[in-house]
């Protein structure tokens, strides 16, 4: 079905897609909200890593916390889906033929 040129070819791009995600692991974005109340952290390839909530419990309400939340992660989320994006197409672009 392939010619031993476009299996090594595929090869070497599944390579490259694990280095990319090797490297996105190692990579840390994060995203705060409230003033820094609320503060997420995520790799590169979407994992959540880490949560702080810099307030006492007791003083906040949980419907705020939950609005808080959301626009802490969708902060994050944003900046590590151009992140993920730019990385990814980085590496396969490395394999598309030059005009």
């Amino acid at each position: 079905m392939f010619g031993n040129n476009q299996q090594e070819m595929l090869l070497k791009m599944q390579q490259a897609m694990e280095e990319s995600k090797h490297k996105l692991d190692e990579i840390r974005v994060s995203g705060d909200a409230g003033g820094g109340l609320i503060r997420v952290e995520f790799n590169g390839n979407r994992k959540l890593i880490g949560l702080e909530i810099n307030t006492p419990l007791q003083d906040i309400e949980k419907e705020d916390l939950e609005d808080l939340l959301s626009v802490a992660i969708a902060k994050a989320m944003e900046e590590v889906e151009v992140l993920n994006e730019r990385t990814m197409s980085s590496s396969a672009m490395n394999f598309l033929p030059k005009f």
